[in-house]
């Protein structure tokens, strides 16, 4: 029985060390195009190593797009991509049935699939559709099929969403629902890029020739991963830490003196993604195991879509980031 073990894990330990050389070379090729990104690069790779969606928010002009198409290149994903207005339906997302007629006069009804049947789904601007037509993402993002006219209808795997928010143009959207937001594993700010960076921007996108994504891992090793994923150890003093942390961002005695701040706080949902998420960013760096370092350095992009402020925290000044930064002392 022993032995068993032993074999299992020596194998687990060998498809680890291929796969991070493979995700590590993945991450490379996606930051030989997108420039200045690394941090929001390596949580959205985290977010698809985990089998999860992510909200990206940024101002305009910050490669959200580019980025989307690059990892569709670089992971040999099939990559769609949806732009949210105001007049869009969820048959323009989904698909819709169609009635045919046969030369021999009979008549059928045949599905038209719609662009959601992707591996890689960018929602551009997902606050700007009516809350019916975010709804149609809500079965897809964490059932991986639809339902169209009764009919069930599977979706390619892997299947992600990476969805585009601006922060500043409020003006004709549509906030997304709690329900929708929690189906996010994380929300990643998009910054601007520093000094060298923005110069290297400059150089390289206004010349004669731009660097190309090359492609660096195929869906069959990203199932691959995120399947060995799930099998990676996590020690129990990490798994502590994700409790407390979790259990700290909800309003009552666990906040301590947090918990006046918090109107409302995650589920067990934010527990699991951060178990994933954690292990995953462990990989990424060529370790078998992941830290409570991993889980502070994570806590905030899994967390803050996941929590409300009280009046009075609001009144005050306080934001979602500077609660979870004062939960964290608690933690490390």
């Amino acid at each position: 029985m022993a032995e068993s073990v032993e074999k299992l894990e020596d194998g687990i330990v060998r498809s680890a060390e291929q796969v991070s050389s493979q995700v590590r070379a993945a991450k490379d090729a996606i930051a030989s195009v997108i420039f200045g990104q690394d941090r929001v690069i390596e949580n959205t790779l985290v977010t698809i190593l985990s089998g999860g969606h992510a909200l990206l928010i940024g101002v305009p002009g910050l490669a959200k797009t580019k980025l989307v198409e690059t990892l569709g290149v670089t992971l040999g994903l099939d990559a769609k991509r949806i732009q949210f207005t105001p007049d869009l339906m969820p048959s323009d997302i989904l698909g819709a049935e169609v009635l045919d007629e046969s030369t021999a006069g009979r008549r059928a009804f045949r599905f038209i699939a719609g662009p959601v049947f992707a591996q890689l789904l960018m929602a551009d601007e997902i606050n700007r559709a009516s809350p019916r037509t975010q709804s149609a993402l809500l079965q897809a993002m964490q059932e991986q099929h639809i339902t169209v006219a009764g009919a069930r209808h599977d979706l390619p795997k892997p299947f992600h969403v990476l969805a585009t928010q601006n922060p500043l143009e409020q003006e004709g959207t549509y906030p997304l629902p709690e329900a929708q937001l929690d189906r996010f594993l994380m929300e990643i700010d998009v910054d601007y890029p520093d000094r060298d960076a923005e110069r290297r921007i400059l150089f390289e996108t206004t010349g004669a020739e731009e660097t190309l994504a090359k492609g660096a891992m195929t869906p069959d090793a990203l199932i691959t991963a995120q399947r060995l994923i799930r099998r990676l150890p996590v020690g129990d003093s990490v798994v502590e830490a994700i409790l407390s942390l979790v259990r700290s961002a909800r309003p009552g005695p666990d906040a301590g003196e947090a918990g006046k701040f918090i109107a409302w706080g995650p589920g067990p949902r934010a527990s699991q993604s951060l178990m994933l998420a954690v292990r995953a960013r462990a990989l990424i760096d060529g370790r078998l195991a992941p830290s409570i370092d991993d889980v502070l350095d994570l806590a905030e992009p899994v967390l803050k879509h996941r929590m409300a402020l009280t009046f009075q925290a609001r009144a005050e000044g306080r934001t979602i980031p500077d609660v979870i930064r004062q939960l964290k002392t608690r933690i490390g």
